[in-house]
């Protein structure tokens, strides 16, 4: 999915029970392609700054599927397991702009949403 958020570019999706386990969550080519150039094979490094402000580093890698086409990988064992993260969490990559200091690669904010039941209405609360 993608989304302008204060003329930004998002790209999103909710978590499978798989990903949440395996620690690794997978997007079509097709949701990233407006922040990534496909290579076959090629590892890359996904810079994010979290809801608390720390940074993390995640690593990604390109696939082509016969069946499914291309797709990414995204590595984030640490940064799941310290996050809890679960089945059905919304993450959000916010593409940030680069400053003149920093790496070349792209940087993105991370957005984690949990569903919660509050007084029997669900909503969905930004996890920290």
């Amino acid at each position: 999915m993608e989304s302008q958020e204060q003329g930004r570019q998002s790209f999103s999706k909710h978590l499978t029970q798989s990903e949440a386990k395996d620690r690794i969550i997978f997007f079509s080519y097709t949701d990233v392609a407006p922040f990534f150039e496909f290579q076959e094979g090629y590892l890359f490094f996904v810079n994010v700054t979290d809801s608390l402000g720390k940074a993390w580093t995640f690593i990604g890698t390109f696939y082509t599927n016969p069946e499914i086409g291309k797709y990414v990988s995204i590595k984030w064992p640490q940064f799941s397991s310290v996050k809890g993260l679960k089945a059905n969490d919304e993450v959000i990559f916010t593409e940030r702009p680069r400053r003149k200091s920093e790496a070349p690669w792209k940087k993105f904010k991370l957005v984690i949403k949990r569903k919660i039941r509050l007084f029997g209405q669900d909503i969905w609360g930004e996890l920290k």
